[in-house]
């Protein structure tokens, strides 16, 4: 096989010292940028010479399906913590200092937010619903459900997931949110704003509650493309006992949770195979998942900033924008807030992790606990004014 499929390289790990961080936000020394723009949306990327180091490729791929895979924390024989645990929760603990909790640092938070506007946004996948084998079972609780609507009645909301926005609005199936789906490269926002008003991917209509909308679908002429190489992943995984390949319009994920560990480096062939004979596409990964996606220049935090312009919240000195993610993809997004001092990210994660976020929570439940934090801390502000 050779090297023509496009595959961008994981984000560069963050060299700092953050022993503490202050109610005002941090500066950020931006990272090189060696990716070179072609006018429009598309990245040109040079296609490499085919030879051994294509056994390279497939052997980092294998890798980086280890690295986003961590083993979950062993129990000994009578029920208690393997005894090497206590040195995982002690970096763990050490890594907190750089990443400190959202909800310990709650106070924080607030004591910043104090006279701007919030704007919410959130991921679905290990944010809002626990990581699950079957993806088509990743429901949210009731009682989540309830956090995030009573927390989109106070502040501008928006879910930004991997999955089609079709299939994240069927799992949340709440009306006062704004959806992204396929990592940002299919949103329903609204009119406020005006920067992408002229933009060819760019479609003003009325949605389901007959409220005008703006739908933006950055990588729509990728749709045949897309069904193509759906269609061959489906048929080139079938026979691997546990893979599934799911449609996420934009995007096709294949998802190895179920896939036995030795069958790994067969899937990566595969996809492999497949993708060589489509430079325009690029593989990343996720959390036991591989993630085919059109080579354009969108992600979730161009995602951010188009839900801020199109909520009129761009450019704004009181406005605070606040992402809250689990997944590398979700890197981009708490990168455009880090960049231009803008706002908050916050990683939900048990391990630690090199992030461009400035707090953490450990799961869901904090998540949760977080959302209803900000509902109590606005609904207390408005009886003080």
């Amino acid at each position: 096989m050779d090297l023509e499929t496009s595959v961008l390289p994981d984000p560069v790990p963050i060299n700092k010292s953050r022993l503490s961080i202050h109610s005002s936000l941090l500066t950020y020394s931006p990272q090189p940028q060696q990716t070179i723009f072609a006018p429009g949306l598309l990245l040109l990327i040079p296609r490499k010479k085919t030879g051994v180091l294509d056994d390279i490729r497939a052997a980092s791929w294998l890798d980086a399906m280890k690295a986003s895979s961590p083993p979950p924390k062993k129990l000994s024989i009578d029920g208690n913590k393997d005894p090497g645990s206590s040195d995982v929760d002690a970096a763990y603990h050490t890594w907190m200092l750089n990443y400190p909790s959202a909800l310990t640092s709650f106070e924080q938070i607030t004591h910043f937010a104090k006279g701007k506007r919030l704007a919410l946004f959130l991921d679905y996948d290990g944010t809002l619903s626990p990581i699950v084998d079957n993806p088509d079972l990743a429901f949210m609780s009731e009682n989540m459900r309830s956090a995030v609507k009573e927390v989109a009645q106070h502040f501008p909301t928006a879910i930004i997931s991997g999955r089609s926005r079709d299939k994240v609005y069927e799992f949340v199936g709440l009306t006062e949110l704004y959806y992204a789906g396929s990592h940002g490269m299919d949103i329903m926002s609204p009119v406020k704003g005006s920067g992408f008003s002229g933009h060819p991917n760019c479609i003003k209509l009325t949605d389901k509650q007959g409220k005008e909308a703006v739908l933006f679908q950055p990588a729509s002429e990728f749709l045949p493309m897309i069904d193509e190489v759906l269609t061959s992943l489906v048929e080139s995984t079938e026979d691997i006992k546990g893979a599934t390949v799911e449609n996420n319009k934009f995007c096709v994920s294949v998802h190895y949770r179920n896939v036995d560990e030795k069958d790994w480096t067969t899937i990566a062939q595969r996809v492999h195979d497949i993708l060589k004979e489509y430079p325009r596409l690029r593989l990343s990964h996720g959390r036991k998942v591989l993630e085919v996606r059109p080579v354009i220049d969108w992600n979730k935090g161009k995602a951010v900033e188009f839900l801020l312009d199109s909520l009129g919240l761009s450019d704004c000195d009181d406005v605070l924008p606040i992402y809250v993610g689990d997944d590398r993809t979700d890197e981009d997004a708490f990168k455009v807030l880090r960049e231009g001092n803008r706002g908050y990210g916050i990683l939900v994660s048990a391990v630690p992790k090199e992030s461009h976020a400035f707090f953490s929570l450990k799961e869901p439940s904090e998540v949760m606990k977080f959302l209803e934090a900000l509902v109590t801390w606005k609904s207390s502000s408005l009886k003080i004014n």
